[in-house]
């Protein structure tokens, strides 16, 4: 059975995975309180993705305005709304899957196990 990859899921090649070895999270400075402020340094590839996704997401929010701003059908709106939500959901998940393949893992492996509770809290975060 061939696997048909949908549009919004990535395809991963080994030309990829050198590229998500670069979509890392690093500690470059200490904050007054002496904790690591954590920077992401993703692909170019992949802040291009993120941010087209944004825009696309940032759009529909506008024509939800308009439609508000002309009346439309409270029913028309809200599935307006739920494509919304569902368009900043990917990007999340996106999102998600490269901090769980690269960050998490690289703290794991350099014994911050306390990343696994921050990773629960933000995955309940996203889970609201």
């Amino acid at each position: 059975m061939e696997h048909q990859s949908h549009p919004e899921e990535p395809v991963y090649t080994a030309e990829h995975q050198s590229e998500q070895q670069a979509d890392s999270c690093h500690a470059v400075n200490l904050d007054k309180d002496g904790k690591p402020i954590r920077k992401s340094h993703h692909s170019q590839e992949m802040k291009g993705n993120l941010i087209s996704r944004l825009n696309r997401v940032e759009g529909q929010i506008r024509g939800i305005k308009g439609l508000i701003d002309k009346d439309t059908y409270c029913d028309d709106v809200l599935t307006q709304i739920a494509a919304a939500q569902s368009a900043l959901n990917s990007v999340g998940k996106l999102l998600l899957e490269g901090h769980m393949k690269s960050c998490i893992v690289e703290r794991i492996q350099a014994g911050e196990h306390e990343v696994v509770d921050e990773l629960l809290v933000t995955v309940r975060k996203l889970m609201k």
